[in-house]
């Protein structure tokens, strides 16, 4: 055989392979899933990422076919459950159901694995805004008067969070470094403690989660001075923005999202990301994401991927700027 045909023999070889692959992927996709699938959610029972975990989980099971399963992997901050996704094969069946502490992480705790390079973002669930809200008792009405009222007595008032190092900490930081206040941080083992003091008054400050808050909020025992979306939430019309209120650069949301380990094919992702933005957006997901105070969020796996990034490079400018540190 001379060098030309041997140099076409390979190439032909070469080809060959390529499209048995590319025909093998369109094959897998046309025919994923067959056979359950299993969503972690790296956090307990019960909470908001679990609630939005088995109701994505319901959806995608009677749209595709397949039962999607929820496994709770708690531990870490998240860390657990998400070192048990990326580590896992990129097939398609496991997949985990991420939220928005999952860009802080990173920058708090020692991670064993690349938060960006070692997945494949699939799709963005659902968004909302965190609440800033006081306690009745604290003589500031608006967001501003809070504001004057921290800069008249530096390191007096308390604000209240899920944790160190949560998404509720870091926002709580983001936005006292954006006001330029000195407030104390009071940390506690969950939202519902921290909610729990800050109406008796034993801290004065809290950022909460629309589920969490709101139901004090129209009862009377907190006070909602904003929210930290661009968007005014429907269930409390009256109460502004952050933004608008002069803080330009404050936006902070509280998200969930579908990811997967490195290297799943793309025409599985594709697959998933359409059956997500279908069942995130059809009419009656509404009422069951307005209760957690969230909309549904469609875009590309792109889009989400990029959000990933822009919103660990902003946390991690903060976290170290405000030098936050996990319990």
């Amino acid at each position: 055989m001379n060098r030309f045909a041997r140099l076409f023999s390979r190439t032909a070889l070469a080809v060959a392979f390529a499209t048995a692959a590319v025909a093998g992927h369109a094959q897998d996709a046309a025919s994923y899933p067959n056979k359950p699938v299993k969503i972690i959610v790296p956090f307990a029972p019960g909470g908001g990422s679990d609630f939005m975990g088995r109701l994505l989980a319901k959806q995608l099971t009677e749209k595709l076919g397949q039962p999607f399963i929820v496994e709770n992997k708690p531990g870490a901050g998240g860390n657990l459950g998400a070192e048990i996704a990326v580590k896992s094969p990129a097939d398609g069946y496991t997949l985990m159901l991420t939220a928005a502490s999952y860009t802080v992480n990173p920058f708090v705790y020692k991670v064993p694995f690349d938060s960006l390079k070692d997945i494949t973002p699939i799709a963005q669930l659902a968004r909302g805004p965190f609440i800033i809200a006081v306690t009745p008792s604290l003589p500031a009405k608006t967001l501003k008067e809070l504001v004057d009222l921290a800069k008249k007595q530096p390191g007096k008032l308390s604000y209240a969070s899920a944790g160190s190092g949560s998404i509720t900490h870091v926002a709580s930081e983001y936005f006292m470094d954006q006001a330029g206040i000195d407030v104390v941080h009071v940390p506690y083992k969950g939202t519902s403690p921290a909610l729990t003091d800050t109406i008796a008054g034993n801290t004065q400050i809290v950022f909460g989660t629309v589920a969490s808050t709101i139901p004090h909020v129209k009862g009377g025992k907190l006070r909602a001075l904003a929210v930290s979306t661009p968007k005014r939430l429907p269930a409390l019309p009256d109460v502004p923005t952050a933004m608008e209120l002069g803080y330009k650069d404050y936006q902070v949301v509280n998200w969930h999202g579908l990811i997967g380990p490195k290297g799943m094919p793309a025409d599985i992702v594709a697959k998933l990301n359409k059956a997500v933005n279908e069942t995130m957006g059809a009419k009656s997901m509404e009422s069951n994401l307005e209760s957690d105070g969230l909309t549904a969020s469609p875009g590309s796996a792109a889009d989400f991927g990029a959000q990933l990034a822009s919103e660990s490079a902003r946390w991690g400018a903060i976290v170290k700027k405000r030098n936050i540190k996990a319990e």
